[in-house]
C-alpha cells in the first residue's frame, strides 16, 4: 500500500524533496503547501519537471490541501526556528498527520522548548501522528553518526567532530544564511541576534549527551565571521575581499566539569578539503575522517525521504531521529 504524501514548503529543498519522493515506489503525492502567491495553484509537474506530478496542486493552506485529500505524512521544509515549526505542524498533527522535518530546532526540540516540546509530543499521541525532524546537520554528520560508531565502544570518554563545508557548492538561501557579502561587523551583530548562522549545533551537541546519557552542565555555542581573502562569485552570490564569506561555528558540553563534547563547524565559499571528521576518545579509540564531506543539499534531501517509512512504523508522539531505527535508503 502506498504512503500518500505532500510537501510543506517549496523551496529548493522542498522541490527536491517531491522529485525524489515521486520517484519512490511506495509514495504518492497528493499536493503541497506553500505561502507564496506566485506558487499557489502552479501545478507541481510544472514546477518540479516531473511528469508524474502533473495534475497535483499546491495550495495556500492546509484547510485548501485537505478539502481535496489528506496525505499521511508530510515533508516539511519550511523554517530553522521551533516557535516557527511548531506553529505549522501541530495543526497537522491534530489531523493525524505525521511529519519529516529539517527544522534545525526540532531534533532536540526541548532544549529550548521544553513546553512546547511536551505539549506537542501530546498533540501527536492524543492523534496518532508521529514527528521527527531529520537532515544531515543537524540529523546525521555531527549526531547520528557519531552515536552511531559508539555503538562498538566500551568506554566512552569524550567525542569531537569535525564538519568543513565549501558553501560555493551549496543553493543560494544557504549562501546567504552563512553572510556572504556582509562586513564581518553586521555578521557578528545577526549572528549575536540569532538572525544569521548554522542553527542546530546545540541541538547536536544535546542530542549526543542525550544519547550517551551524560548530563550536560553547559552548552555553549560561539560564532564568528570567516573574511574572505580574494574575491569570490558564485552563481548566487558576488563577494569582494573582506567581507564575511561564510562562518566558524564551535559548541562544546561541559559534564562533570570536563569538555566532553565539541562540534567545529567550518562552512564557507571556497573553503579546501571539505570533509567531516569524527574522533572518539575511548575504548577502542575510532578516527573517521569522509573525505569530501556529505554533500549537503542532496543527502538532506534523502534523510528526508528515506525516514517517511520508518516514522509512520514507529509509536504516536514527538520523536527524536535515534529514536527510530538505523537508517537506511528505502
Amino acid at each position: 500500500m502506498k504512503i500518500s504524501l505532500a510537501q510543506f514548503g517549496l523551496g529548493p529543498i522542498g522541490l527536491e524533496t517531491l522529485r525524489l519522493a515521486a520517484a519512490k515506489p511506495w509514495a504518492r503525492i497528493v499536493g503541497a503547501i506553500d505561502i507564496d502567491p506566485a506558487k499557489i495553484g502552479r501545478d507541481l509537474g510544472d514546477l518540479t519537471q516531473v511528469p508524474d506530478l502533473k495534475g497535483r496542486k499546491v495550495y495556500g493552506s492546509l484547510r485548501e490541501l485537505l478539502a481535496h485529500a489528506k496525505p499521511d505524512l508530510v515533508f516539511h521544509t519550511a523554517v530553522s526556528r521551533l516557535n516557527d515549526a511548531c506553529a505549522q505542524i501541530e495543526p497537522l498533527a491534530r489531523q493525524g498527520i505525521s511529519v519529516v522535518s529539517s527544522c534545525e530546532e526540532l531534533l532536540f526540540p526541548k532544549l529550548r522548548e521544553p513546553r512546547l516540546a511536551a505539549r506537542l509530543d501530546a498533540v501527536c499521541r492524543r492523534n496518532q501522528a508521529r514527528v521527527v525532524a531529520t537532515g544531515v546537520n543537524p540529523g546525521f554528520v555531527m549526531d547520528l553518526l557519531p552515536v552511531c560508531l559508539t555503538g562498538v565502544c566500551r568506554e566512552v570518554r569524550a567525542i569531537h567532530v569535525q564538519r568543513v563545508v565549501n558553501a560555493s557548492t551549496r543553493r543560494g538561501p544557504l549562501q546567504r544564511k552563512i553572510g556572504s557579502g556582509l562586513p564581518p561587523r553586521e555578521f557578528r551583530r545577526l549572528f549575536r541576534a540569532g538572525k544569521a548562522g548554522h542553527a542546530g549545533l546545540k541541538e547536536s551537541a544535546a542530542l549526543l549527551a542525550h544519547c550517551l546519557g551524560w548530563k550536560p552542565e553547559t552548552i555553549t555555542e560561539t560564532g564568528d565571521a570567516v573574511i574572505a581573502d580574494h574575491d569570490i562569485q558564485t552563481q548566487h552570490v558576488t563577494v569582494r575581499k573582506g567581507q564575511t564569506c561564510g562562518l566558524h561555528q564551535h559548541a562544546k558540553v561541559k559534564v562533570n566539569g570536563k569538555v566532553r563534547l565539541t562540534l567545529d563547524l567550518r562552512m564557507y565559499l571556497d573553503a579546501p578539503d571539505p570533509h567531516d571528521a569524527v574522533q572518539i576518545e575511548g575504548d577502542p579509540a575510532l578516527d573517521l575522517v569522509l573525505a569530501g564531506g556529505v554533500a549537503g543539499d542532496q543527502a538532506t534531501v534523502a534523510a528526508l525521504v528515506n525516514t517517511a517509512p520508518r516514522l509512520l512504523r514507529a509509536n504516536p508522539g514527538l520523536l527524536l531521529v535515534t529514536d527510530l531505527p538505523v537508517p537506511s535508503m528505502t
